[in-house]
C-alpha cells in the first residue's frame, strides 16, 4: 500500500531524498508523513502533508527539510537537506485514510535507513 525508496550513507551536511507511493485503498488518504525511529528511542513525526498540499513539520526539521506532493503520482518525497549525524534513523512512510467519523486507518511503508557520518 506504501512503498518507500531512497534513504543510505551520507556525509553531515549533505542530502538525500525519500519518496513514497501510495497505492490500493491507500489512494483515499487524507494526509501522508515521514516518521522515524532512531536508535533507542521511539518514533517520531518528522514531516507530514495534507492531500491539499499543506505541510507541518518538527522543529528540528524546519529549515532543513521539505515535503512535497505530487498528486498525480500519489507519491510525497521527503527533501533532507543540511543533514546531521542526529539525523540518522529508520525513516517511515505512513498514509491515514479517514473511514468515517473519528475513524482512521493508518498505512505504514517499509522503514527505510538513513545513516549520517561525520
Amino acid at each position: 500500500q506504501l512503498q518507500a525508496f531512497g534513504g543510505g550513507l551520507v556525509q553531515a551536511g549533505g542530502s538525500l531524498r525519500l519518496p513514497c507511493a501510495a497505492s490500493g485503498t491507500a489512494l483515499g488518504f487524507n494526509v501522508m508523513a515521514w516518521y522515524r525511529r532512531k536508535p533507542g528511542k521511539t518514533r517520531e513525526l518528522v514531516a507530514a502533508i495534507t492531500r491539499g498540499g499543506t505541510p507541518s513539520y518538527r522543529n528540528s526539521a524546519k529549515g532543513r527539510f521539505t515535503i512535497s506532493i505530487d498528486i498525480s503520482k500519489y507519491t510525497i518525497y521527503l527533501q533532507m537537506n543540511s543533514l546531521k549525524v542526529e539525523d540518522t534513523a529508520v525513516y517511515y512512510c505512513n498514509a491515514e485514510r479517514r473511514i468515517g467519523c473519528g475513524e482512521w486507518v493508518n498505512y505504514w511503508g517499509q522503514g527505510t535507513q538513513v545513516t549520517v557520518s561525520s
